[in-house]
């Protein structure tokens, strides 16, 4: 019994020591991306301090990270089993009469504990620091935002007021919608003519209409004004900002049923909310499916040979489940689909095809 507890141990550490270093250099090679982006934007658009583009982009960083758990994980596996493979203890094991499954199991205890952890736990984490993200960029930015996010296809509402009707996009919404970062409104009268460009450091939506601060006024043949405060109309309600200017991205998993049900009573648009919440569900049972599918391409012996076609074998079929899971994603969202079947079956038939493959493999 103490001889089996050990070999677990063993087994569980190589595995989640091979997870966290994949994880590690992806996190190292995401922020070194992101930074020389942002300092191209930064030399674009603005002289922006380094200091403050390095907390730009380490807040964004547990965001990006997130997406890449699930890979991680079938990355770290297959690096992991390779290792006892080459090692020859995979064969040791074998020959000491563990089955698949009791050297697999260990590392699906790993896999699960660290899906739960990446959802009740690291996800939280991540959408505050992408919430906050927003704000600093746009803050540091100032009214240069508006020009990345345009370059970006950021988010854009139509609204209308008792001036008429105008066009609205910012670069961050806070507060419920309450608050506006990097605000840029396009106005018309309400014959629908062209009145004014309003570019804004913040807006903050009252009974009716949007104040702004900090607000540059350019009308057609005149030169642009600025304003320490200026109001734009609008009939608009923070539900509705929230849910078209918004990202579900920066809302934490256990905040998102709360979030859902308003959206209900607002009869507004919930299938962006279901689907990201299905989808944190499924996390831990995901990352167990990318252990099955790592072990599928994994436990040829080297002397087989013929190992690194398996290996590109199961990176391609990772790679082609991601995609799957995105399309599937954007059908739910689409509402063309129920947001659990656009959740959970893409993962539910990995786990039935890896499965599949594993037992034909071990039992013939």
């Amino acid at each position: 019994m103490i001889r089996s507890f050990t070999l677990s141990r063993y087994i569980a550490r190589l595995f989640f020591v091979a997870i966290a270093s994949t994880l590690a250099v992806c996190a190292l090679l995401i922020f070194m991306i992101d930074f020389v982006e942002l300092l191209r934007q930064s030399s674009k658009y603005g002289n922006v301090p380094v200091g403050t583009l390095v907390g730009i982009a380490l807040l964004r960083l547990s965001a990006y990270v997130e997406f890449l758990i699930g890979f991680a994980v079938l990355v770290g596996t297959i690096s992991a089993l390779l290792y006892l493979n080459r090692k020859s203890e995979l064969a040791v094991m074998r020959a000491g009469g563990m089955s698949v499954w009791q050297f697999l199991a260990p590392g699906l205890t790993v896999g699960l504990l660290v899906g739960v952890f990446a959802v009740t736990v690291y996800n939280p984490l991540a959408a505050r620091g992408r919430a906050k993200s927003e704000q600093v960029f746009a803050k540091a930015f100032g009214n240069d935002t508006n020009l990345l996010r345009a370059q970006g296809g950021g988010s854009w509402i139509t609204q209308n007021g008792v001036d008429g009707e105008s066009v609205l996009g910012a670069a961050a919404a806070s507060n419920r919608g309450l608050t506006l970062t990097g605000v840029m409104i396009f106005a018309y009268d309400r014959e629908g003519h062209f009145s004014e460009r309003v570019d804004a450091t913040q807006a903050e939506l009252k009974d009716g209409y949007w104040q702004l601060t900090d607000a540059w006024v350019s009308r057609l043949g005149q030169q642009p004004e600025k304003f320490t405060s200026y109001l734009v109309s609008t009939y608009l309600t923070p539900d509705r900002v929230q849910e078209a200017l918004g990202t579900v991205f920066s809302v934490s998993f256990w905040d998102l049923p709360e979030l859902i049900e308003a959206a209900d009573k607002a009869k507004l648009s919930t299938e962006r909310l279901r689907v990201q919440y299905e989808s944190l569900l499924v996390r831990p049972l995901l990352c167990v499916a990318m252990v099955l599918l790592a072990a599928t391409v994994s436990l040829r012996s080297f002397r087989s040979g013929g190992i690194q076609t398996m290996v590109t074998t199961g990176m391609v079929g990772g790679v082609g489940f991601f995609l799957l899971s995105e399309i599937a994603r954007q059908i739910g969202i689409a509402g063309l689909a129920p947001a659990w079947a656009a959740a959970w079956l893409p993962v539910a038939l990995v786990l039935i095809i890896a499965t599949t493959v594993l037992l034909h493999q071990e039992d013939g």
